[in-house]
């Protein structure tokens, strides 16, 4: 089984998805005890999607947060860098009209300037070996005026919160992935990704650094997720 480390090379981090792809959906909703599908609704209602909008849905693994952006009319471009992940969408979700799935690097993506009117990208930024290149390439295919949503797992600010959750991600996250995943030691990855990962301010100061204004966070079940949004100025 492959199991990814904190250098993040793309081929690793592929292939441990490719190999968790199948049983992904339901690992989530455990390991999250069901606080995934209320993170997606408050992902979807920050980017604010309309008919005719254009949305590419970065990092979108098997689609379920595309498919619920898509609910609105709008044209959604699943984007994801594991063929494994994008096999299990198109049998998912194949048949909406308005969904279509790409294989792209988030650091290359192969759209031209300007293209979308949002994009988004929900727990994949920390899995980026360069996730400030892919926030510039997220800021280069998003239309002037257009906006940019990151859900993503934070850190919890209430200390006593914050001491809670790190019990659960390392002794109780281990119990849960064993009865649930198709490849439990690739989610070792998880717990050490989180940890790493910087606090709600720095992310938001790789936004600006970007080019993104209006950029503002808010805490997800105390901080456990931190949602980031941020707008392409238009000129």
């Amino acid at each position: 089984m492959n199991k990814a480390d904190l250098s993040k090379q793309p081929s690793q981090v592929s292939a441990m998805f490719d190999q968790v792809s199948t049983h992904y959906d339901r690992t989530n909703a455990v390991m999250s005890v069901g606080n995934d599908m209320l993170w997606r609704v408050a992902t979807t209602r920050a980017v604010d999607p309309h008919p005719g909008d254009r949305i590419l849905d970065l990092a979108a693994g098997t689609g379920t947060s595309s498919a619920s952006l898509a609910k609105s009319g709008a044209t959604v471009v699943a984007a994801d860098f594991s063929p494994g992940m994008i096999e299990v969408g198109r049998k998912k979700y194949g048949r909406v009209r308005n969904m279509q799935f790409v294989e792209a690097d988030a650091t290359d993506l192969p759209f031209g300037d300007n293209e979308f009117d949002a994009t988004t990208i929900s727990f994949g930024l920390r899995n980026v070996v360069e996730p400030k290149k892919a926030i510039a390439e997220m800021f280069r295919v998003t239309k002037p005026g257009g906006r940019i949503v990151i859900c993503e797992f934070s850190t919890p600010p209430n200390p006593v919160m914050k001491g809670l959750y790190d019990f659960y991600l390392e002794r109780v996250t281990p119990v849960m992935v064993k009865l649930s995943s198709s490849n439990p030691d690739a989610y070792d990855y998880l717990n050490d990704s989180i940890k790493a990962w910087p606090k709600q301010a720095e992310l938001a100061s790789w936004l600006r650094g970007a080019g993104w204004t209006e950029v503002q966070y808010r805490n997800l079940t105390g901080g456990i997720v931190a949602l980031h949004r941020g707008t392409k100025p238009v000129a």
